[in-house]
């Protein structure tokens, strides 16, 4: 398997699966991005500050305040995908449920699966609970495959016909 440094860049100089996480969202139209920082996301958030106009970060301090800015800016007509770890998504059910599930505002969220394997207990129930989540709300999700980023965001961004759409990450990018 190819080293990576910390953006997930392949040491080769050929992109890695958060770089083509990137490019998939942007050839796709999505070109804001807003968040709180997550391990398991470091590399997107890397190759995010990184990235040339016309891609723009965002940062955020709270997951739900970066909701409302995706949200605002998608009602706006830009486009703007959130990222954050799944902890943070339980600050964003009253803004899912009572603003983007009711006026149709439909942002894509990357959310970190923290608690799916071996971490911190504080993760343990949210990781053990995750997809149950997303299925009470109605919210469709996918779980980010390294082997084909861009039919992972693809699929996520076909989930925007239907609400927020999910695209899980399990393992660091």
């Amino acid at each position: 398997m190819p080293s990576h440094d910390s953006a997930g860049t392949r040491a080769s100089g050929s992109p890695g699966v958060a770089e083509s996480v990137l490019d998939a969202f942007t050839r796709a139209g999505v070109h804001h991005f807003t968040g709180v920082p997550c391990s398991l996301l470091k590399g997107l958030f890397h190759a995010l500050e990184d990235a040339p106009e016309p891609v723009r970060y965002l940062p955020a301090p709270r997951e739900d305040t970066a909701l409302g800015v995706a949200s605002g800016l998608a009602v706006a007509g830009t486009p703007a995908a959130v990222l954050m770890q799944n902890s943070g998504l339980g600050y964003c059910l009253n803004v899912i449920t009572s603003f983007n599930l009711i006026y149709d505002v439909h942002t894509p969220l990357v959310v970190s699966w923290r608690g799916h394997s071996a971490d911190a207990v504080e993760h343990d129930v949210i990781g053990r609970e995750l997809t149950r989540l997303l299925d009470v709300f109605s919210l469709p999700w996918n779980v980010l495959d390294h082997g084909d980023p861009y039919g992972s965001v693809e699929t996520c961004l076909e989930g925007l016909s239907q609400g927020p759409s999910v695209l899980i990450v399990r393992e660091g990018i």
